[in-house]
């Protein structure tokens, strides 16, 4: 957190202030009392939670990656489909989520399938625009796997969007990143597109 005064000439650093007083600041200021009893323990809980919302700014892909990488030589499509996505959107700090479909074409290497949803958790689990994390998914598996090509679409539902402002709450967000084979050959990109939208029935 940087370190801004409270109030004019205070020279009180909110860095040094404690997450959960932090907290209860907040809830005195929108009107409610942080010492009552069902609200005693909330600020500990949030500062709790926020911590874990945002671990991804401790985590790096190629560590997620790096051991989990295999000399293999397929060479086909490999898609990992509806990937669960929690995030908090950074101009309001409240949460979206969805779905990540992501797919590479390996060259001579394959990733253990567990830690390509790894990597979407990383990135989701930061305050994110819903474009930048879509981008930084792709340019994620691009420059550690090394592949043939990538491709990623994050479809999901901003509570920003649902809760407040227009009130719409039937809008989903659609976004891709394509890099390589997917971008360069339409074929490649038209039968990622088809998968990822086709409905399967639950195995």
């Amino acid at each position: 957190m940087s370190d801004v005064t409270v109030g004019s000439g205070s020279g009180v650093g909110l860095s040094e202030v404690p997450f959960p007083d932090l907290v209860s600041e907040m809830i005195r200021r929108l009107g409610d009392d942080p010492d009552r009893d069902g609200m005693i323990k909330t600020p500990e809980r949030v500062a709790e939670s926020m911590a874990f919302l945002t671990k991804g700014y401790g985590e790096r892909p190629e560590q997620v990656l790096g051991d989990a990488l295999f000399k293999e030589s397929h060479e086909n499509m490999v898609l990992v489909k509806d990937i669960e996505i929690y995030s908090l959107c950074e101009h309001h700090l409240l949460p979206f989520f969805g779905k990540a479909h992501v797919a590479y074409i390996p060259d001579g290497k394959v990733a253990g399938l567990s830690k390509v949803a790894r990597v979407v958790e990383v990135f989701a689990r930061r305050f994110q625009v819903q474009e930048r994390l879509t981008e930084q998914i792709a340019q994620a598996m691009w420059d550690v796997t090394e592949p043939q090509g990538v491709a990623v679409v994050v479809e999901a539902y901003h509570l920003c969007m649902m809760m407040r402002g227009v009130q719409k709450q039937n809008s989903k967000t659609i976004t891709s990143a394509m890099l390589g084979l997917f971008r360069e050959d339409h074929r490649t990109r038209d039968e990622f597109l088809r998968l990822t939208t086709s409905v399967h029935e639950p195995l």
